[in-house]
Order: structure tokens, then C-alpha cells, then sequence
């Protein structure tokens, strides 16, 4: 349980700064391009629609994964390629302990629990980044921003990004911790290990991105039809 904690705070926590900052900035600059292009079109009902959208569906989960895959992914495959070139894995299975349950499976729970979380906290702060932007350089009130914004925020689609995020989180941590244990002796291969599960994990999630994304939302009839 220990183990799990400790795993989870390096996950949830311990990322949480960098993803929120990450998060926020993303956020300004997406809505810096769009927001012009819809006062253009005077259709300022419609910006908080989708810029709420565009966050939940598809740029916080994945600004979320690729953060992870960078601080944390790499993280998880440098620690136990170091273990296993300094036998550390071998010493665990004298002692008969199952390396997989003691250093892979609290990984990937704090990996599937903390994801959907971080994933919801950078949806909410590149929103309000958002808001400050129109609010600061355009002049949109934060309340027509945010009425917009609401109205078009669904339970069904929080949950999709979260089913996103708990997939993602999987496949970032069995990548890591599978390139860590089947690392090469010398510390070049964990150099290599290292660099090949972020490409990796980085190419898989842009790809399950698309099939999940093809999946849960090409049937989905337009959403701003309504407005």
C-alpha cells in the first residue's frame, strides 16, 4: 500500500504543477487563434461552446498524457532499467518477491486513477484561462463566456475524456515499466530504453486517440446545432 501511495503522489501531485501550468497557457494560445476568427463571424454565444468542447474532448487528455509520458513514463522506465542492470529484479525474485505486483502493478493504478483527475484539473484551468483571455484582451464577459460554456458541458462527454484518460493512463504505464524490465545490461540501455518508451507511448496514445475519439463521438450529431 505504501508502494501505491508513493506512486500515486508522483503521479497526481507530484505532476500536478507542471500540468496545470502547461494547462493554462495551452489554453490562452488555442483560444488566442480561435476567439478572433468567432468575433469575426459575430457568433460570441458560440465560444465558450467550443472552446468547452474542443478542452474536454480532445486537448486535456492528451496535453495530460504527453506530460505524463514525459515526467512520469520516463521516469517509471529509468527507475527499474536502473533495477534491473544492478540486478535489483534478480535479488527481488531471490527473496521471492514478484516483481510485477511489487513495482509494475502500483504503477499502473496510481497511472489509471491519477489520470482522469489531472485530466479534469487541466480542463478547468485551461477553461478559465480561456475566460481571462476573452475577458482581458476581447472584452467578452466571463458570464456570457461561461453560460456558453456550461450549457454545452455534459456529463456524457466528462466521462468519455475521463474513459480517455484511464485508457491512456494504462497504456503509459505498461509501455514504461515493460521497457524498464526489458532493458539491456549497461547504462546506455537505459538511456535507450528510456528515449524508445516515451516515442513509444507518445505514438500508441496518438493513435488509440483517434480510434477512441472515432469511437465515441463520429455519431455524435453536432452539438451547437442548439445554439
Amino acid at each position: 500500500m505504501s508502494s501505491l501511495s508513493e506512486q500515486m503522489y508522483i503521479v497526481g501531485p507530484g505532476s500536478l504543477f507542471i500540468n496545470l501550468l502547461t494547462a493554462f497557457f495551452i489554453g490562452m494560445v488555442f483560444s488566442l487563434q480561435i476567439v478572433k476568427e468567432f468575433l469575426y463571424l459575430n457568433a460570441i454565444d458560440m465560444i465558450g461552446a467550443v472552446l468547452t468542447i474542443s478542452f474536454i474532448r480532445e486537448l486535456s487528455p492528451v496535453l495530460t498524457s504527453v506530460i505524463i509520458i514525459g515526467r512520469v513514463g520516463s521516469c517509471f522506465t529509468a527507475e527499474l532499467a536502473t533495477m534491473r542492470i544492478t540486478e535489483q529484479i534478480d535479488a527481488l525474485y531471490m527473496l521471492g518477491i514478484n516483481p510485477i505486483l511489487y513495482l509494475v502493478i502500483p504503477r499502473v493504478f496510481a497511472s489509471i486513477f491519477m489520470l482522469p483527475i489531472l485530466n479534469l484539473l487541466a480542463f478547468a484551468t485551461s477553461l478559465s484561462s480561456s475566460a481571462l483571455l476573452c475577458f482581458t484582451i476581447y472584452n467578452i464577459d466571463p458570464r456570457v463566456f461561461f453560460t456558453s460554456a456550461l450549457a454545452f458541458l455534459s456529463i456524457l462527454d466528462i466521462c468519455k475524456s475521463s474513459i480517455k484518460s484511464f485508457i491512456f493512463g494504462l497504456i503509459i504505464s505498461i509501455i514504461s515499466c515493460a521497457w524498464g524490465l526489458s532493458t539491456n545490461v549497461g547504462a546506455k540501455g537505459v538511456g535507450i530504453s528510456t528515449t524508445s518508451s516515451v516515442v513509444v507511448s507518445l505514438i500508441i496514445i496518438f493513435i488509440f486517440d483517434f480510434i477512441m475519439s472515432y469511437i465515441m463521438f463520429s455519431s455524435v450529431d453536432s452539438t451547437l446545432k442548439l445554439l
